[in-house]
């Protein structure tokens, strides 16, 4: 009966065993997949930064026009430094939220108007709060054709995490171009918006070339975090089982 006993808490031991390096093993697996997909995602930033670092400092193109929009993206068109000549409708400006270097106030965001009828929402820069007033900067509200040059930016819609626009009561937090075309009744409006760059305006008001352009890169970090804890657990792992053979052989 004692062998039987024996023999059974044995099988038990190997089956806890089994199962136990079973699971551990998995974990090594996924541990290193995580590790390879941030190498990847590292190759991928690295990419993106060195784009977005040649667009922003090569000569300036035309705005895409109604033709193009469809083929505007994200991944091949954002921050890509474009000019575009119109004249402002001044008396359609919104303003958005913003917490900029300059302190707390809002973007304002005009649309130019083209010759061809289209439109482009312009973001001409920041106005501190006490500037929300259009008549506070009256300098700025250029009636005269004029032409912008910027970087193309593409919709934020809906908001941000914290606050979701409100066009009914026109408070908005984020650059939602479609959302603001309907709100201004603005027809046919690009898809995308332009930050406008430095250039002063009259009476110093909006203040452009504000736009921020920073992309965490922490991959590489994140990389061997993983792959660490890989060699951890694997290290664990053959601990274990040099531990368990030991005890059976003794």
């Amino acid at each position: 009966m004692a062998d039987i006993a024996s023999d059974r808490q044995k099988q038990r031991s190997a089956t806890w065993l089994a199962a136990f390096c079973t699971l551990m093993v998995l974990l090594i697996a996924a541990l290193v997949f995580l590790g390879i997909w941030q190498i990847q995602r590292l190759s991928w930033k690295e990419d993106l930064i060195a784009r977005v670092d040649q667009r922003i400092h090569a000569q300036p193109v035309p705005a895409p026009p109604r033709a193009a929009w469809g083929q505007v993206s994200r991944a091949g068109d954002e921050y890509r430094r474009v000019t575009a000549g119109g004249t402002l409708r001044n008396d359609k400006e919104t303003l958005i939220y913003a917490s900029t270097a300059l302190g707390p106030g809002y973007w304002v965001i005009t649309p130019l108007t083209l010759t061809d009828g289209t439109s482009i929402l312009i973001n001409r820069g920041f106005a501190p709060t006490d500037k929300r007033d259009p008549a506070t900067r009256s300098e700025g509200q250029l009636a005269t054709p004029v032409t912008i040059t910027g970087l193309l930016r593409i919709t934020e819609p809906r908001g941000t995490l914290i606050k979701s626009n409100d066009p009914a009561n026109d408070r908005w937090y984020s650059r939602d171009v479609s959302a603001i075309a309907e709100r201004r009744d603005v027809t046919d409006a690009a898809p995308y918006f332009i930050d406008a760059d430095a250039t002063p305006n009259p009476g110093g008001l909006p203040v452009g070339g504000l736009t921020q352009i920073a992309f965490p890169n922490n991959h590489l970090v994140y990389a061997i975090t993983w792959f660490a804890l890989a060699i951890m657990v694997a290290g664990l792992l053959g601990f274990i089982i040099r531990s368990e053979f030991r005890a059976r052989r003794a």
